[in-house]
């Protein structure tokens, strides 16, 4: 048997493997519950931030590295927002 043939065969049987669902996947539910918590905790972690800013026991560095995550993490979740409004609409024009 060729080198070649065996190195192709490891690989694809390697590779099938790692591409195989994994039996204690999350469900949905599960998953955009842990995305919305985790929305909730860079808002709550980035008030934090401010507030401790406010009262000047935070560096002004670390507010914007806050107010940073939570700007990309309002962006995200409008993003997101937007494309399963737009995905609702395209459902709606369907003929029937």
């Amino acid at each position: 048997m060729d080198v070649r043939t065996s190195l192709a065969a490891q690989s694809y049987a390697q590779t099938r493997s790692n591409a195989a669902p994994d039996a204690s996947s999350r469900s949905t539910e599960e998953t955009i519950g842990q995305m919305v918590g985790s929305f909730a905790d860079t808002l709550a972690q980035g008030e934090q931030t401010a507030r401790a800013a406010m009262t000047g026991s935070a560096d002004p560095h670390a507010l914007v590295q806050a107010l940073a995550s939570t700007q990309l993490a309002v962006e995200t979740v409008t993003t997101v927002r937007d494309k399963v409004v737009e995905a609702y609409q395209e459902i709606l024009r369907m003929p029937v």
